[in-house]
């Protein structure tokens, strides 16, 4: 039997001490996440970060390191992720911008912010980039090979 994991991107983009997340509705609920997505079909991994956080925040950004790769196996659905989280500075930001569909609106929160309502997480990786951004993880862009 051939497995194929779901890659997805997410974006810890600090600015002031917050951190840019998206509150989106998924499985009918109101949930907080970092920009994130699925990787598209021919596309780079750094240009599906550029692309999802626009799309999700309407902040243009440029990604500068790997915070990390995480597996994640969905309870529900037995589905497994492979999310590669970015570290990404903010570059423009363009207010009238229609956000993805599902996407309710894009906001800066401090750790202890969105450590308070972790209920409201979409996953448990949002806290964890998060905390491994903080705790100094960085990995050099070239250490994902596009071809």
């Amino acid at each position: 039997m051939v497995w194929t994991p779901r890659v997805t991107v997410a974006a810890v983009v600090e600015r002031d001490g917050r951190f840019l997340l998206v509150e989106e509705l998924a499985d009918g609920r109101l949930v907080l996440n970092q920009p994130a997505g699925h990787l598209e079909h021919g596309e780079s991994l750094q240009d599906a970060c550029r692309r999802e956080t626009l799309e999700e925040t309407g902040w243009q950004v440029q990604p500068d390191a790997v915070v990390g790769l995480y597996r994640r196996i969905e309870p529900s659905t037995g589905i497994t992720t492979l999310r590669v989280c970015f570290s990404a500075h903010a570059l423009a930001h363009d207010p009238a911008r229609p956000l993805d569909e599902g996407i309710v609106r894009a906001l800066w929160l401090t750790r202890e912010e969105l450590a308070a309502c972790a209920e409201r997480h979409r996953t448990e990786l949002v806290l964890r980039c998060l905390d491994d951004y903080l705790a100094g993880a960085r990995y050099p862009l070239a250490l994902l090979a596009h071809a």
